[in-house]
């Protein structure tokens, strides 16, 4: 008996084993074996002319040094704006401001994030223009570090948020009627519970930094990193799979490494056991400086992307200045660049119907089964392993695992590598969610006569609705923007936006380029407000 009850949640297990057995694993058992690979025999043979190469030694120094800076600056950058939210008094319609334009970039892919850098502060760029004189040097180190500190903003600001949301502010009146000075009473009560929030913020970030490709590929420069070595091996004039092979696997340790600190640092999280919902203590001049710095934060992102919507309005920027509407026309009028956006449309709703199935069927498995927890525990690995794999190196190994077969350029071979690059935290989304619903419904169930199936349609699935939409959201928002990965995978026939912009960018067709970029971005925002508004209703109507 107790084995038939388990046949469908064994049958979804062993799918879900199976889709990451020969899409992740594989692939990436593939790539270590390349990487030891030589004419004759398995040697570090590729390893040492890797670490022996010219320029690869700088790379990798500039990688970290530049990821650690961006990641340190966005994390305080981050908590400033977390901290105006959560603890001044600011008006409350602009802390909504601030919070929804400070997660603006995830809306757009980071390739475009350069080509904004460029246009609004190089030689002939808006603010250069606009102030008679260029303020720096934006290919290199200077373009990097500010690509990546928007582009890892609300990913920091999201984590700092989050936990600052659940800070109990009583211990702060407690440490004040104590007689403690302002700032002891502030390292104590925010600063302290929010240590472990405030090193995984740095590590995303720099995980994030480390590993991006769209950022270096369009503001690099003469400045390497590795993400730009790892793709000039594989796709470069002379493609070296080995050595690529071996860069790919350095890229994926630091990675390793930061998900093991990561759940390391999990222990320093404070947890209160009740938190008590009281207001902020009057400071005009705390909110004042506050939410004068976090506008002038949230300014400057807004201001780097304001070219976007500028350029492609003008006749020819920056000597013709007159307003026009050809260049849309022309984008629009285009087959070949309407058809990219019709594929990533495609490729987005294909990777979001299909991961909200296997999200939601391995959340179902793991938190609403009776499997054993040896098995519940081999799903949640994979989720911990599919956090830990940059999008770079996901791309290579299927680029490795699948050319020559009958996946090789086909939207299928995207949509799966979206599938199991996203899947970590829209499951545990969609985990969380389940966890926190009644234990005892499938229990009545059963007492009612209905099997497991059943209770998963009939009660489990409506009550799950408002998360299925936002985990649905989560696919397709990250689906639309992605570069790294798709890069490798993408064809002539299956291009995307984001491989498009950057075919475009070879051939200096800036104005195609954010007119493809506004596409992304307004097709995200009316998605996500779509999607909002669809899970609200849907838990109000649960409710």
């Amino acid at each position: 008996m107790a084995k038939e009850k388990n046949t469908e949640n064994w049958v979804i297990w062993a799918g879900v084993i199976l889709v990451f057995l020969v899409f992740l694993f594989y692939p990436l058992l593939l790539i270590l074996i390349k990487s030891f690979e030589t004419k004759d025999v398995f040697s570090f043979a590729n390893y040492v002319e890797v670490f022996s190469g010219k320029g690869f030694g700088e790379a990798l120094k500039n990688s970290f040094l530049i990821s650690a800076l961006g990641a340190l600056i966005t994390t305080i950058l981050a908590f400033i704006v977390a901290y105006t939210i959560n603890f001044t008094n600011i008006n409350l319609t602009f802390k909504k401001f601030i919070r929804v334009f400070a997660l603006l970039p995830m809306l757009l892919p980071t390739i475009t994030y350069g080509f904004a850098i460029i246009y609004s502060f190089g030689k002939q760029g808006l603010y250069t223009r606009l102030f008679g004189r260029q303020a720096f040097d934006v290919y290199g180190i200077k373009g990097l570090l500010i690509g990546y500190i928007i582009y890892t903003l609300p990913t920091s600001f999201m984590l700092i948020n989050n936990t600052m949301i659940y800070i109990d502010k009583k211990f702060s009146i407690v440490s004040k009627v104590m007689g403690d000075k302002p700032l002891i009473t502030f390292v104590e009560t925010i600063l302290r519970p929010l240590i472990g929030t405030l090193a995984v913020s740095f590590i995303q970030c720099f995980f994030l930094s480390f590993t991006d490709f769209g950022i270096p590929a369009s503001v690099g420069g003469k400045v390497e990193v590795i993400a730009s070595i790892l793709y000039t091996e594989m796709l470069g004039s002379v493609p070296n799979f080995n050595n690529g092979a071996v860069v790919a696997i350095i890229m994926l340790l630091p990675s390793v490494i930061s998900f093991l600190v990561i759940k390391y640092l999990d222990r320093f999280n404070v947890r209160y056991n009740r938190i008590l919902n009281m207001d902020n203590e009057k400071n005009t001049l705390r909110d004042i400086i506050c939410g004068l710095v976090s506008a002038l934060i949230i300014l400057i992102v807004l201001a780097v992307f304001a070219v976007i919507f500028i350029v492609p309005l003008v006749k020819g920027w920056p000597y013709n200045m007159t307003f026009t509407l050809d260049n849309i026309k022309k984008v629009l009028g285009n087959s070949s660049l309407s058809m990219v956006y019709k594929n990533s449309l495609f490729v987005a709703i294909l990777t979001s119907i299909l991961g909200t199935i296997m999200v939601y069927g391995s959340a179902l498995v793991t938190d609403r089964s009776t499997i054993s927890n040896k098995a519940r525990s081999v799903i949640e690995s994979i989720a911990s392993v599919t956090n830990t794999v940059p999008g770079m190196v996901l791309g290579i190994a299927f680029m490795l695992a699948f050319t020559g077969t009958s996946l090789q350029n086909t939207f299928a071979i995207i949509i799966l590598c979206n599938l199991v690059h996203f899947f970590a935290t829209p499951y545990m989304m969609m985990k969380n969610s389940l966890s926190k619903m009644n234990l005892s419904w499938e229990k009545t169930a059963k007492l009612m006569g209905d099997n497991w199936i059943k209770t998963m349609v009939r009660i489990i699935t409506p009550n799950a609705l408002p998360s299925l939409v936002e985990v649905f959201s989560y696919y397709f928002i990250n689906a639309m923007v992605t570069v790294s990965a798709v890069i490798f995978l993408a064809g002539a026939r299956t291009m995307v936006i984001t491989t498009k912009i950057k075919e475009l960018q070879h051939f200096a067709k800036f104005n195609e380029i954010f007119v493809l970029s506004l596409l992304i971005l307004f097709t995200n925002l009316i998605a996500k407000v779509v999607f909002q508004v669809l899970a609200k209703f849907l838990s109000r109507k649960n409710n």
